[in-house]
């Protein structure tokens, strides 16, 4: 890259967050977040370790081909306080679209942040990027992240279901994936 960073995820503002393009800076409040395994329940079961964050995680949150897209993830903050992130991912199997997702403090759960920040993602991938569909997925249990993706208008087009070795309680109902289309968030779906 010869010292040049192109980084065309911009700072995202709504009425009380502020998403800011993550960085390695971050890597505490990451640790922080993921150390709760209430925050991980319908994801790992479990917490993570600072070395799991570290080592496995934050390298695919930073990976350097999706900035240059637009993609990848944002740190977020309601006042100075860190309350989670939000990603639109990016998708190997379809270069032409992103994965929606969110990831928040529990002190910030039930407020409609997760809704609010995700809805500035909308607006960034349809409005500005002029990605055609944008996606989403969860456990069929995870009744919160269902909720909010039918708050932003995404469908629910498909729900598979796999066999674990070590399945997560609710793994049985499978994993739910909702979708949306730039024509149906510009047309005021979301």
């Amino acid at each position: 890259m010869g010292g040049l960073t192109t980084d065309r995820r911009p700072t995202l503002a709504t009425e009380r967050l502020r998403l800011e393009p993550l960085t390695d800076t971050h890597t505490d409040l990451l640790v922080g977040l993921d150390a709760d395994p209430e925050v991980l329940r319908f994801i790992f079961g479990r917490a993570l370790t600072r070395e799991e964050v570290v080592t496995d995680h934050l390298p695919r949150r930073l990976r350097p081909d999706g900035p240059p897209r637009g993609i990848g993830y944002w740190a977020g903050f309601e006042g100075g306080t860190f309350v989670g992130w939000w990603t639109l991912a990016v998708d190997d199997a379809d270069r032409d679209t992103a994965e929606l997702g969110y990831r928040l403090r529990r002190e910030a759960w039930g407020r409609g942040l997760a809704t609010e920040g995700s809805r500035a993602l909308l607006d960034h991938a349809f409005g500005t990027l002029g990605l055609p569909y944008v996606w989403a997925t969860t456990m069929a249990v995870n009744a919160g992240s269902r909720g909010v993706m039918t708050r932003l208008g995404m469908t629910h087009v498909r729900t598979d279901v796999e066999e674990w070795d070590d399945p997560l309680p609710g793994a049985e109902l499978g994993e739910v994936r909702y979708e949306i289309t730039r024509e149906e968030w510009l047309g005021g779906s979301g």
